[in-house]
């Protein structure tokens, strides 16, 4: 595992596996919420984001995590494994809401600056139905992939599976 895909739903806790990895492997992590969002919640433009991302792709190892749809293929092709979060959406949920209440009014340590965490219940909602807008294609995306998958349904085999690298 050299080039590794972490995804999932909003709140399955992608960053923090993320971390957790790239300490135990040696890897360095790039954030997506790092590279897209600008301060102030501000997206980058496709036109810049595309050659932000390239670069990243690039590197020679990486842990990479986050979503981001439209460039889930592409990552896909740079990367050997591909680590699927498939957490129950109640959990997100729970999840997301702690992380806003831990960091309300600051910025997290996986998002750009100056983007401060804050209640957004169209967010909440996106999560809410994302395995009935999202999943299916998720889950396309990854039995397409070449490379490794390793699917996780709950976060205790994800913690066991780390923890036995």
């Amino acid at each position: 595992m050299e080039r590794i895909l972490i995804i999932g739903p909003c709140g399955a806790g992608k960053s923090t596996a993320a971390r957790s990895l790239g300490e135990k492997l040696g890897l360095p992590v790039i954030h997506l919420d790092q590279i897209y969002w600008r301060p102030g919640w501000v997206e980058t433009p496709p036109d810049e984001f595309a050659p932000i991302l390239e670069a990243a792709l690039h590197g020679e190892r990486w842990i990479i995590d986050g979503n981001y749809g439209g460039s889930m293929p592409l990552r896909m092709a740079h990367a050997d494994s591909v680590i699927y979060l498939d957490f129950p959406i109640l959990l997100c949920l729970w999840r997301t809401i702690k992380r806003i209440w831990r960091y309300r009014g600051q910025t997290r340590p996986d998002m750009s600056a100056d983007c401060p965490e804050r209640l957004d219940l169209s967010f909440l909602f996106y999560i809410a139905t994302w395995r009935l807008t999202k999943r299916a294609r998720m889950t396309r995306l990854t039995t397409e992939f070449p490379g490794t998958l390793h699917v996780f349904t709950r976060p205790s085999r994800l913690r066991k599976w780390i923890d036995g690298l």
